[in-house]
């Protein structure tokens, strides 16, 4: 039997002005990659949110590795790494010294910290420029220092939303290249993206929601064969519509 790595059941997130997730239920086993689909103001971020206990439900319950996200937030928070759409760094202090930080504020030790640092520095290609501010690196460079931050604690589970925004292709392919050595390693992976080639490229699922709803759930072979689609994107448009939506 699969073990369970997030498990959400009936959930649902009402605001004053709408309602940013309803009813929704999802399981992503351990070890999946697994992509989270949907237009802008979908409710992807917001179920992101509630299951790393920043955001409090209406309803529901969201789990992670069988933790409960709002009554025992700080198990969660030992377990995940997160990667928001914002770029999370400190601009004034250099790449090697955010790094530095951030692990200090996770109790890691001096010697892996320092493992970690050197190695995600590497693999992001910021190693010789991890002296310099990170205010003045690029805006793909700000955004592979912010992948680096969400993982430098080698977390259970991963939540890399919209990660590769403003990579160049060589970038992106050398943080898809980091997305899938992290999966053979047994990690789980909640990626978001609006890159349909992404998610075509890396997700074992993916799940489409829209309104807050579950709309399409399956391996990207499944659902284009199942939708009669040439791709991902094609079926992102039939099932969500061609009209551009306001982020909610």
């Amino acid at each position: 039997m699969t073990e369970s790595a997030i498990t959400i059941q009936n959930l649902t997130k009402k605001f004053e002005d709408k309602t940013a997730v309803e009813n929704l239920s999802l399981q992503v086993n351990k070890g999946e990659l697994f992509g989270l689909l949907g237009p802008n103001g979908a409710g992807k971020t917001t179920t992101i949110n509630i299951l790393c206990g920043l955001v409090k439900p209406t309803s529901g319950t969201a789990k992670v590795y069988g933790y409960d996200a709002q009554k025992e937030t700080p198990k969660v928070k030992e377990l995940i790494g997160v990667c928001t759409q914002e770029t999370a760094i400190y601009p004034y202090l250099t790449g090697a010294e955010n790094l530095e930080l951030f692990g200090n504020l996770y109790n890691m030790n001096g010697k892996m910290l320092k493992e970690r640092s050197d190695m995600l520095l590497t693999k992001m290609g910021l190693k010789e420029d991890a002296k310099r501010r990170a205010t003045k690196y690029s805006g793909g460079m700000k955004r592979r220092l912010s992948l680096t931050l969400a993982l430098i604690h080698d977390p259970q589970v991963a939540f890399l939303d919209e990660p590769t925004v403003a990579m160049d292709p060589q970038s992106r392919h050398a943080v898809w290249d980091f997305v899938k050595e992290q999966k053979t390693q047994g990690k789980t992976i909640i990626l978001t993206t609006h890159y349909m080639e992404e998610a075509e490229e890396l997700c074992d699922r993916v799940g489409i929601i829209d309104h807050g709803k579950l709309i399409a759930l399956g391996t990207p072979k499944e659902l284009i064969a199942k939708n009669q689609v040439k791709n991902l994107e094609e079926l992102f448009i039939k099932l969500t519509g061609r009209t551009i939506r306001e982020e909610a």
